[in-house]
């Protein structure tokens, strides 16, 4: 049997259709770009506040020891930092609020609006080295829904790399996928992919998000399509997370990893 021709390089889009550009080229972190909490409404602001480092056109994200975690009445010990283009909730007791990811969540810290990038169709990349995270730790980039609706909630991952899954010549599964949530339109459909290169080094990520179906590449290249498509607001979600073991051990903080570059194109 002749062998499966590889699928052509997913070509560039126009620069005229770009919408949104981290390029991380100044001293400070764009606060018109990013809201620095993760998912505050379920937590707080104060605990959910990112540690990074910007310069030299490089963003890095990192989880220190001393960090706190960002909701022990909901996630334990999961420590993150995380960088995301929107927030919203409703008030506090309520249960309104983004990225439902587990049953019983309850508003601590109401959130006002606010929206900076939120997007309903097309092409995101980020470009990212992940390149100091151990096996306690994950680091990732994803989209939710910005839940306008409480169905809107569904989520497209567009990598996520734990440290336990990169081998010691740099080779590594990478997740990738979408998750439904309370989505009932989405079915789950999501794997880990084998990648040869070396995601120590900076490479990029990938998704083509269209009203019928969402294409994930590396480096230009598909490795994998999902019929089905959320149909609504999505916003960013650039992280690092850490697992701490329950036994303490030597830990290797701090967690962290490179992004060079994050962009939104709308679609031609």
């Amino acid at each position: 049997m002749p062998a499966v021709p590889p699928a052509p390089p997913v070509p560039p889009l126009a620069p005229d259709l770009l919408e949104f550009d981290a390029d991380f080229s100044g001293p400070e972190l764009d606060l018109e770009q990013w809201v620095p909490h993760y998912l505050p409404q379920w937590s707080s602001r104060e605990r959910t506040r990112a540690r990074y480092d910007v310069g030299d056109g490089v963003l890095r994200l990192r989880v220190d020891a001393d960090q706190p975690a960002w909701s022990v009445e909901y996630d334990g010990a999961t420590q993150v930092s995380n960088l995301q283009t929107a927030v919203r909730s409703g008030p506090v007791g309520s249960a309104s609020g983004q990225h439902p990811f587990r049953e019983g969540l309850v508003v601590r810290e109401a959130q006002g609006e606010r929206r900076l990038f939120t997007p309903q169709f097309g092409r995101i990349e980020v470009v990212a080295a992940i390149d100091d995270v151990d096996e306690h730790a994950m680091a990732a980039l994803w989209m939710i829904g910005v839940e306008d609706d409480p169905t809107q909630s569904a989520e497209i991952c567009v990598f996520e790399v734990y440290g336990r899954d990169i081998a010691d010549d740099g080779s590594a599964l990478v997740g990738m996928g979408v998750h439904p949530f309370n989505d009932p339109t989405i079915t789950d459909d999501f794997e880990q992919v084998r990648v040869h290169d070396d995601v120590r080094e900076p490479h990029t990520y990938t998704v083509d998000w269209r009203p019928d179906e969402v294409v994930f590449s590396i480096d230009g290249l598909v490795r994998k399509r999902v019929a089905q498509s959320p149909q609504y607001p999505m916003q960013l979600m650039l992280n690092v997370y850490a697992f701490p073991p329950a036994e303490r051990v030597e830990a290797g903080y701090p967690e962290s990893f490179a992004v060079h570059a994050v962009r939104g194109y709308r679609h031609e």
